[in-house]
C-alpha cells in the first residue's frame, strides 16, 4: 500500500501549515510533507496529542482550536515569525457530528460552520499576505467525497464541506494571478479515528457489529479495503508541490474508486 516513500516533489525547505494535524488524515499529510523535506507547522486543539504527533512526524507543534478566529490569526503570526512565511496551507478540521435535519438546532448549524467552513476561510486569510509576498503558494482544503455524493446521516458535513468546494473554485480564479493554487483533496473511507467514529455510530443505529459495518464498507470499494491515511498524505503532498504546478481549481477524490459519479 501507499506508505510514506520519498517522492522528491520539490518540497525541500518549503513551509507548510497543516491544521487538524494531531491524528488521521491531517497527521498523515504532515508526515509526508515532512518526509519530503518541508518545514511543517502542525496545529490541533489537543496540545498533548499534538506534541506527540509532532515528535513522531518531525514537525513543530502550534496548538490551536480552529473554531477560534482570533487564535488562527495569532497562530499564523507565530508560525510566520518562526519560519519566515508560508508556502503551503493544508486546511483540515474534524468533521461535524452525524445526524439528520430534525436532530440539529441552530447552535449545531453554527458550530459546524465555524468548525468546517469558517476555519478554512480564516486560515486562508491568515496565510495569503505571506504567500503573495513570497510569489505564490498552494492551498489544499481537505474535504470529503460527500462533496460529490451526499451520504445519509451526514447532513452538516454534506453542507459545510460543499461550501468549502465553492470557496476553492472561486479562489482558484481570484488567486491564480498571484501564482497561488487552490485545490481540494476529497477522501473516501480511510482508516482514521473519524471513520471509526462514524462506523460506531452506524453500528449502534443498525444494531450490527462494527466489524460487519467495516466489512460492508470495504466490499463497496473496488480496491477492497479502506485507505491507509499515508496514501492520502501522498496525494496531499503532490497537490501542494511544484510537481502539480498546473493543477488548480479541482477537487481530487482519493477513495479507492468508490465514488460512482462521472463528474470528478
Amino acid at each position: 500500500m501507499g506508505g510514506g516513500a520519498l517522492m522528491d516533489l520539490g518540497l525541500q525547505d518549503k513551509v507548510a501549515w497543516v491544521l487538524g494535524a494531531s491524528s488521521g488524515l491531517g497527521k498523515a499529510s504532515a508526515q509526508i510533507l515532512a518526509n519530503e523535506g518541508a518545514h511543517v507547522a502542525m496545529s490541533a486543539r489537543d496540545e498533548a496529542k499534538l506534541e506527540a504527533a509532532a515528535d513522531k512526524v518531525g514537525g513543530s507543534a502550534f496548538p490551536l482550536d480552529v473554531k477560534d478566529g482570533e487564535a488562527i490569526i495569532s497562530t499564523a503570526s507565530a508560525i510566520e515569525e518562526r519560519f519566515g512565511g508560508f508556502d503551503i496551507l493544508v486546511a483540515n478540521a474534524g468533521g461535524p457530528p452525524p445526524g439528520t435535519f430534525d436532530s440539529f438546532d441552530d447552535d449545531a448549524l453554527y458550530d459546524a460552520f465555524t468548525l468546517t467552513t469558517a476555519s478554512a476561510w480564516r486560515a486562508t486569510k491568515a496565510v495569503l499576505p505571506s504567500m503573495r509576498a513570497r510569489g505564490g503558494g498552494a492551498i489544499v482544503y481537505i474535504t470529503s467525497i460527500t462533496t460529490k455524493e451526499v451520504v445519509d446521516g451526514l447532513l452538516l458535513s454534506n453542507m459545510m464541506r460543499a461550501a468549502v468546494v465553492g470557496m476553492m473554485k472561486t479562489l482558484a480564479r481570484e488567486l491564480g494571478p498571484d501564482n497561488i493554487r487552490v485545490v481540494c483533496a476529497a477522501p473516501g473511507h480511510h482508516d482514521t479515528p473519524r471513520v471509526q467514529q462514524l462506523d460506531e455510530a452506524r453500528s449502534k443505529a443498525e444494531g450490527k457489529p462494527v466489524d460487519e459495518i467495516r466489512a460492508r464498507m470495504a466490499s463497496s470499494i473496488p480496491l477492497g479495503r479502506l485507505g491507509d491515511p499515508l496514501e492520502f498524505g501522498n496525494a496531499v503532498a503532490f497537490l501542494a508541490s511544484p510537481a502539480a504546478s498546473y493543477i488548480s481549481g479541482v477537487s481530487l477524490t482519493i477513495d479507492g474508486g468508490q465514488l460512482r459519479s462521472i463528474s470528478m
